[in-house]
């Protein structure tokens, strides 16, 4: 999550057409929330503690870790039974970047795709990505990444899961990333070779980090400053236990590490002119250090931003395209 700006000073990338506009209708208060049964959340927890255990080796990409992740990742599609795209369930890429002494590194990557189709506005797509890959092994370390971003991939999962029992109104693409840490590498791939026009994505939906959210108590949404159209379908939703959402990171006075607007893989969608937006909480002790373990998560925090995330694509599967 969150590359520095010199990663991308490694890559270019142009812009295409913008998506379709979006409409929205009138969203009514949610009532507030049930409080979370631990039990109905096993696989969640599981998720995220099997993507994140020492024999993952870290899920760097192109390393025998990523690709066990990935294995268990369409294992899991498989079992829950989302149908891959017409494309396939794998999209493969290779990314040759040049480092700044002027050596160069190839990385070959390969994201992960589950289709939900819609029962209202069928032709146009919700695309909801994670990334699975992170830093691997570095110095003898092992770093696992529970939060960063093994939490997204399991909050998505787990909303892919309902997603099944309960079809959406959008079609829904879910895609777990690869390559996010090296410079939104199977972002970047994706949006330059999707499985269907790029104005046919009604949003990218993109979560990196959900797990740790104690640091501030916050859920953040980043990208309504972008598309201010999608603030008030998310504003009424009530805080879930500790945590409520929070909006901003994304202005212009939001300035280096405090601006997440290309931070993660919602970028490269924002690039390619498809409307987006990001959910992940703040920074804390154990980012991008090999700390960020499963026993550093607390469950029903966790829980309650999962409660948050799916909340939010309820509220905007309603709302676009009236």
């Amino acid at each position: 999550m969150r590359p520095t700006a010199a990663r991308f000073a490694l890559v270019s990338m142009t812009a295409l057409a913008l998506a379709a506009c979006m409409s929205t209708a009138p969203v009514e208060t949610p009532a507030a929330p049930e409080a979370p049964k631990p039990d109905r959340y096993a696989q969640l927890i599981d998720d995220l503690r099997i993507l994140s255990a020492d024999d993952m080796a870290g899920r760097g990409v192109g390393t025998p870790g990523g690709e066990m992740a990935r294995d268990y990742l369409v294992g899991r599609m498989e079992a829950l039974g989302i149908v891959a795209p017409a494309m396939g369930r794998l999209q493969p890429f290779e990314s040759t970047l040049t480092r700044r002494d002027g050596t160069s590194v190839t990385y070959n990557g390969v994201n992960v795709l589950g289709l939900i189709p819609g029962t209202r506005a069928t032709d146009r797509y919700i695309v909801i990505t994670a990334h699975y890959d992170h830093e691997g092994i570095k110095n003898g370390e092992i770093y696992n990444g529970a939060d960063d971003n093994a939490s997204g991939v399991a909050t998505m999962l787990e909303i892919a899961a309902r997603l099944k029992a309960a079809p959406p109104e959008h079609s829904v693409l879910i895609v777990a990333l690869d390559g996010e840490e090296r410079g939104l590498l199977g972002a970047r791939h994706f949006v330059e070779a999707p499985p269907f026009p790029l104005s046919a994505i009604a949003l990218n939906i993109n979560y990196d980090m959900t797990a740790r959210a104690e640091t501030d108590g916050k859920l953040w949404v980043t990208g309504t400053y972008q598309h201010p159209n999608l603030r008030p379908i998310l504003e009424p939703i009530p805080a879930n236990g500790a945590v409520a959402l929070a909006f901003g990171k994304d202005t212009p006075e939001d300035k280096g590490e405090d601006n997440w607007v290309m931070a993660s893989d919602h970028g490269a969608f924002h690039r390619a002119g498809v409307p987006f937006l990001y959910f992940g909480v703040n920074y804390h002790p154990d980012y991008h250090r090999p700390t960020d373990d499963f026993d550093k998560v607390t469950p029903s925090v966790f829980i309650s931003a999962t409660e948050l995330a799916w909340a939010g694509f309820q509220a905007l599967d309603r709302s676009l395209d009236r």
